[in-house]
């Protein structure tokens, strides 16, 4: 299912769930040097998400070079984690994170989930464009950290 439609992404970019195209060097700097959630995540760490999830990235038409970077975990029955979704910052303002992030949704349609969830200290309107809303009932919501 790799290199699927690129609606809504502007011209010249691509979207693909290819993980040979993932460039997991530049994927675990953006998120261990400039993601809030992730700083200081280690290398080895980063690849054995990226090897259980799965990921998407958006590329340059030509260059093929990777701009942006999302990852979803799930059993691909139920439930879906959106996670790690990050532009790189040369490539900000140009509406690729929510053209992102609505090609992984439609992707994920597919699978027939109930609810896909993610987690946003700051980025509430780029989600709720996308139909994302907060938990109706976040009071049925527990979390355990182990870190």
């Amino acid at each position: 299912m790799s290199d699927e439609s690129n609606q809504g992404l502007p011209e010249g970019y691509e979207l693909s769930d290819d993980p040979g195209r993932i460039d997991v060097g530049r994927v675990h700097h953006w998120l261990s040097t400039d993601a809030y959630w992730a700083l200081g995540r280690p290398r080895e760490k980063q690849e054995h998400a990226i090897r259980g999830s799965l990921n998407y990235g958006v590329y340059e038409v030509g260059s093929g070079e990777q701009v942006a970077y999302a990852r979803v975990v799930t059993d691909r029955a139920t439930f879906a984690w959106l996670c790690d979704v990050y532009v790189a910052p040369e490539a900000r303002g140009k509406g690729l994170g929510t053209a992102l992030v609505a090609g992984v949704c439609e992707r994920l349609r597919s699978y027939g989930l109930r609810r896909v969830l993610l987690a946003t200290h700051d980025a509430h309107g780029v989600y709720a464009k996308l139909g994302f809303e907060p938990l109706a009932k976040p009071d049925q919501w527990m979390a355990l950290l182990l870190e």
